[in-house]
């Protein structure tokens, strides 16, 4: 089966990015395939390289990273919310006029074009948060 992921919370204020990559590794391990985890609105916030969590606590964000990087997977940070909460890349720092950008590996900055290209291409489009 292919799955689609939305992440629409923040990774330190709500359960739903947590979930969504529990969800995420189960269904790859079970042999599922995942066309695009999406992040939107406050859910951008697990694409910043800047997050520094506490040793004994998790590291969301590297673990997206790490996941992705193992499974190939299309991490994408919606950027309209991005922009709005201060996460840019290269190019969106650069035509901001911004002197430095925040993305972290393995995730990139794209329009809601692509949550809709993951519905479409999905059998299930599993959402986390509100």
């Amino acid at each position: 089966m292919k799955f689609g992921v939305v992440v629409n919370e923040g990774p330190y204020t709500h359960q739903a990015s947590d979930s969504a990559y529990q969800f995420t590794k189960a269904a790859l391990a079970k042999g599922h395939e995942i066309t695009r985890v999406f992040f939107y609105h406050d859910g951008v916030n697990n694409g910043t390289r800047l997050t520094v969590p506490p040793q004994d606590d998790r590291n969301i964000q590297k673990n997206w990273t790490e996941l992705g990087k193992e499974h190939d997977l299309d991490l994408v940070v919606c950027i309209a919310a991005a922009q709005r909460r201060g996460i840019l890349d290269e190019n969106e720092a650069k035509r901001q006029g911004k002197d430095a950008d925040n993305i972290a590996e393995g995730f990139r900055i794209s329009g809601l074009g692509q949550l809709i290209e993951a519905g479409i291409m999905s059998d299930r489009l599993v959402t986390f948060g509100d």
